[in-house]
C-alpha cells in the first residue's frame, strides 16, 4: 500500500516522531491512522526502556506561579545532555509539568508519572516522558519537585 505524504505530515505534527518512524507505522498499520498512532505510542515505551539506563547528566529548573499568586513550583526535569536542556520542547515539556503540578497536587514522582496530564487526561505524565524520550532522544524524567501554595 502506497502511503501518501500528507499522511506522514500529518502524523510527524501530530507526534513529533521521525518522518521514517511515521512512514514505518503508516505502512505497518495499512495507512490507519489511529492504528499508527498506537504504534508510535508502542516505540515511545521501547525507547523510553532502552535509555532508562543513562546518566541524567543535564537538565533544568522550571518554575510555574499560578496567576492568581497562591501556587507556586519548581520542578527539576533531567535530560542527558545539555544540548537537550535548551531544547524548546524539552522547556515546554517542563513548564507543562510543573502546571500539571499546581493543578494536581501530586504527592511523590511515583505518583506524578501514574496521574493523567492536566490537558489531555487521557495520556499519563509517564506516557508524556516517553512520548518525549522517543521524539527527542534522550532519558528523560522528573528527578525532583516541590510545590508551595497558600
Amino acid at each position: 500500500m502506497d502511503i501518501s505524504m500528507n499522511d506522514i505530515k500529518a502524523l510527524r505534527e501530530e507526534t513529533g516522531v521521525s518522518i521514517m518512524k511515521c512512514k514505518q507505522a503508516l505502512t505497518e498499520a495499512s495507512g490507519d491512522m489511529d492504528t499508527a498512532r498506537e504504534l508510535i505510542r508502542g516505540l515511545s515505551a521501547k525507547a523510553a526502556a532502552k535509555k532508562a539506563d543513562r546518566d541524567l547528566g543535564a537538565g533544568i529548573v522550571q518554575s510555574y506561579i499560578h496567576p492568581n499568586n497562591t501556587i507556586g513550583v519548581l520542578v527539576n526535569l533531567g535530560c542527558e545532555t545539555d544540548y537537550v536542556a535548551r531544547n524548546e520542547d524539552f522547556i515546554a515539556l517542563a513548564n507543562d509539568i510543573a502546571m500539571h503540578i499546581a493543578a494536581m497536587m501530586p504527592e511523590s514522582i511515583s505518583d506524578l508519572v501514574e496521574q493523567g496530564f492536566v490537558k489531555d487526561p487521557e495520556t499519563t505524565i509517564g506516557k508524556l516522558l516517553e512520548e518525549a524520550t522517543l521524539k527527542i532522544g534522550e532519558r528523560i524524567e522528573v528527578t525532583e519537585f516541590v510545590r508551595y501554595a497558600i
